[in-house]
C-alpha cells in the first residue's frame, strides 16, 4: 500500500480523549442566570446598567441640571463653581462602579475561556470522529478490493484462462 492510501488509526492517547469529549458533552450543563450566586447576578445588573444608553442620558441630564442651578442664582448654590460637590460625587459613583464591572468582566472573561475551551474540544473531537470514519472507509476498501480479488481469481479459474 502507497503513503497516500495508508489506512488512518487513531492512537490510545486520540481515542480516550475521544471519549472523554463524549462523555463531556452528555455530563456538562452551563449554569443558568438564575443559578449564579447573588454578587454575580448583582455585578452584571450594575454593569448593564452603568453601560445603557438610559444611565448616560439621566446621568447626563443630572450633571446639566446640577451645572445650570450653581451657576445661575435660581437656587441657593450648595456646590458653586469648579464643583468640587459634584466631582466628590461622581469619583465616588466610579469608585464604586468600577469593582462592580471588573467583576462582571471578570466572569464574563471566564464565561468566554470556557466556551473558547469547548469549541476547541468540538473541534478536536470532530478532527478524531472523521478520523475514525476515515479508518472505516479504508478497512471497507480494504475489505472490498479483497473480495474483488478473490472474485477475479474464481472467474479466472472458471474460465481457465492461462497466460500465453
Amino acid at each position: 500500500m502507497s503513503s497516500s492510501t495508508k489506512p488512518h488509526r487513531l492512537h490510545d492517547d486520540e481515542l480516550a480523549l475521544l471519549h472523554r469529549l463524549r462523555w463531556q458533552r452528555r455530563e456538562h450543563r452551563p449554569l443558568q442566570p438564575g443559578e449564579l450566586p447573588l454578587g454575580a447576578r448583582v455585578a452584571d445588573f450594575v454593569a448593564a446598567m452603568m453601560g445603557s444608553w438610559p444611565f448616560i442620558i439621566v446621568q447626563s441630564i443630572i450633571l446639566i441640571l446640577w451645572m445650570v442651578l450653581n451657576i445661575t442664582a435660581w437656587v441657593q448654590h450648595w456646590d458653586p463653581y469648579p464643583f468640587i460637590l459634584l466631582n466628590l460625587a461622581l469619583s465616588f459613583q466610579a469608585a464604586y462602579a468600577a469593582p462592580f464591572i471588573m467583576m462582571s468582566q471578570n466572569r464574563q472573561a471566564a464565561i468566554d475561556r470556557a466556551a473558547a475551551t469547548h469549541d476547541y474540544d468540538v473541534n478536536t473531537k470532530a478532527e478524531l470522529e472523521i478520523e475514525l470514519l476515515h479508518q472505516k472507509v479504508d478497512l471497507l476498501r480494504e475489505t472490498q478490493v479483497a473480495e474483488l480479488i478473490q472474485l477475479v481469481k474464481r472467474l479466472e479459474e472458471k474460465l481457465d484462462i492461462r497466460p500465453q
